[in-house]
């Protein structure tokens, strides 16, 4: 059963609905969104550098007890969570999420509950977005597909927004749309260029000489001389054409042009700046400095958007006030090598300031729950006015009983 058939079952009541009023005084309908971009090559190179590593993404439900999170019990929510719906796997849902967000600046996933439990998340693509209020003030939003319009609780939906600036409830502009209109000159800078590029190709397979026959010759003198003048070429191994006085090569001086490396340069890294993908990341050969870069400026902000919009969907303002959350562990992205890592995590951790499990986060695993609340500390420091004798074994009772109390 697809989703669209859910929606006719579980399709809200038919009941007196008004279209919702938005602070700026615009009616918030949105229709199908953005332009074509995705026909760039350069647009789907730049997206799907940013989706690969957004599918490593390790969505975990946690529970936060002051600055330690500790995982929640395996749960209908974790469960869904691990395998969204029949036919998505965790990684191709966050995969279809960023698509759509990169594309569409807006993203909808459908919750499915069946007597209060979580037992689906299915992604939705609509055309039409509408959103509409009841009377008791209950937001419901009025979707269009190919297979029907339906009605549902904007409650139902994980809502996943970006761009998020001109408009109350849709990313985008001010009409709910992405604004790519300074992107498109571009694309359509970089398109001319490859026509360009194409008609030098196909101008260098075009006529480059002509033969010349200095004699007079009748239409049938011609098709004898020009039939053995490709039975020459067709003879030829040595790639010396042997001609005869009353012929001669004349050759066209074509001065073929293609684009320079600077301008191929300034329009690709226009394009990729738009959606903050430095050319290093797509080619795969960046440096730790550059991946870091990368990750703060474009990856962690969607990071933060997905984990925010699923705990705010998910859970309920109590479960919330619970310190309920749901994490999207980077995992494989953490920008700084294991060594890197681990000397952050032994400077830090033997003085006591990490947690057991901030420590297991910092690797990008996930926390345990038989580690939470707990910290440890090196017992290899000392006060400096008391080495000598702690050293030798000398210390007093008092002297160490004050540098306990010191920590």
């Amino acid at each position: 059963m697809g989703v669209l058939d859910f929606f006719r079952r579980k399709q809200a009541e038919r009941q007196q609905y008004t279209i919702m009023q938005m602070l700026n005084g615009r009616t918030p309908i949105f229709s199908s969104f953005g332009n074509n971009i995705y026909a760039s090559d350069v647009v789907q190179q730049a997206i799907y550098t940013i989706v690969t590593e957004m599918k490593k993404l390790n969505p975990r439900h946690v529970v936060r007890d002051g600055y330690d999170l500790a995982p929640a019990n395996y749960n209908d929510i974790q469960r869904v969570l691990d395998h969204p719906n029949a036919i998505m796997t965790k990684s191709d849902l966050i995969e279809w999420i960023t698509w759509a967000v990169m594309l569409n600046y807006n993203a909808f996933i459908y919750i499915t509950k069946q007597d209060g439990k979580l037992t689906a998340l299915t992604p939705v693509n609509p055309q039409n977005v509408e959103f509409l209020q009841t009377p008791d003030g209950k937001i419901h939003v009025q979707m269009q597909f190919d297979g029907g319009t339906y009605i549902l609780p904007y409650a139902n939906f994980i809502h996943i927004k970006t761009h998020y600036y001109g408009n109350d409830l849709m990313g985008g502009g001010v009409n709910g749309q992405p604004d790519f209109g300074g992107l498109l000159k571009t694309l359509d800078m970089n398109e001319m260029m490859l026509e360009g590029v194409r008609k030098v190709l196909a101008s260098s397979f075009a006529i480059n000489a002509v033969v010349k026959y200095n004699t007079m010759l009748d239409d049938g003198k011609q098709e004898e001389e020009i039939r053995k003048f490709e039975q020459k070429i067709a003879n030829s191994q040595s790639g010396i054409l042997p001609m005869d006085l009353k012929a001669e090569i004349v050759q066209f001086n074509r001065q073929l042009q293609t684009v320079d490396d600077t301008t191929l340069k300034f329009l690709d890294d226009k394009i990729l700046r738009f959606f903050g993908v430095p050319v290093e990341i797509v080619r795969g050969n960046y440096t730790t400095e550059q991946y870091q870069a990368f990750y703060q400026k474009t990856l962690e902000p969607l990071i933060v958007a997905y984990s925010e919009a699923f705990t705010k969907a998910l859970f309920s303002d109590r479960e919330i006030g619970f310190k309920n959350e749901i994490v999207f562990y980077p995992k494989e992205l953490i920008f700084m090598s294991t060594q890197q890592t681990l000397e952050m995590i032994n400077l830090l951790g033997q003085s006591g300031t990490l947690y057991e499990n901030e420590k297991r986060v910092a690797l990008g695993l996930e926390p345990l729950e038989e580690l939470k609340g707990v910290r440890l500390q090196s017992l290899n420091y000392v006060d400096v006015s008391i080495a000598k004798e702690y050293q030798t074994g000398n210390i007093s009772a008092g002297a160490q009983k004050g540098n306990e109390d010191n920590g």
